[in-house]
């Protein structure tokens, strides 16, 4: 289970953004949660992913109580969570070629030996040929990009998936394609899924129920 229990949070100097937010997500269970842009999903959407730290409530995850958040977590819950940011040049090594980008992970995470073996397949699941892993990310189009971030965050074959506005800057075709990857690991795995969001016919149609924004915050 993924529970988020009276979560404030918000950014140095500044107001809170989130307020008491509530939020469960069991497992093999897809959650969208739906608002406006500006509302706080993001940060939201972060405190889940162990990315940020919030002032107040307890993010629990597969029943361990989350203490510490981004390099200082336990490298067993990190590798729990995958992210998919909505703008993947925010979130991309400008200098890494994309196939140096999907094996970061394994990489970071001391499993070097994997990395040949777990890269290609991951990449032409995303639909990333050898010719578009050579490239850096400002050879590539932002659909292009964003297959490889996702292939990033499903390298470590994750527990969890958050993945935040993923789709917002990407065409039909791109969208329906990375969606349907999406599907087809939590269908093998059995991940857990929050997707954030604006759009309600894309929540509607991909996730098991969706949650607005106003119905788990006191903001």
């Amino acid at each position: 289970m993924l529970e988020l229990a009276d979560i404030t949070a918000g950014y140095t100097g500044r107001a809170p953004v989130v307020r008491g937010a509530h939020l469960s997500i069991a497992p093999g269970e897809a959650v969208g949660l739906l608002g406006p842009s500006g509302c706080g999903k993001s940060t939201l959407a972060k405190v889940a992913a162990l990315l940020h730290r919030p002032e107040r409530g307890t993010l629990t995850l597969d029943g361990t109580p989350v203490t510490r958040y981004r390099h200082r977590a336990p490298r067993a819950l990190r590798t729990a969570v995958g992210v998919v940011f909505q703008q993947p040049r925010l979130s991309a090594d400008p200098r890494l070629r994309l196939y140096d980008l999907v094996a970061e992970p394994l990489r970071a995470t001391g499993r070097r030996a994997e990395v040949a073996t777990a890269v290609p397949p991951l990449a032409a699941r995303v639909g990333l040929g050898a010719d578009l892993l050579a490239r850096r990310p400002h050879e590539v189009s932002d659909g292009q990009l964003q297959r490889a971030c996702l292939a990033r965050a499903l390298v470590l074959r994750p527990r969890w998936l958050v993945c935040d506005e993923m789709t917002a800057m990407l065409d039909a075709s791109t969208t329906a394609a990375l969606v349907g990857v999406v599907e087809d690991y939590r269908a093998a795995s059995g991940a857990g899924l929050l997707a954030v969001g604006h759009d309600p016919v894309l929540l509607a149609r991909w996730c098991d129920r969706v949650t607005r924004w106003s119905e788990i915050t006191a903001r």
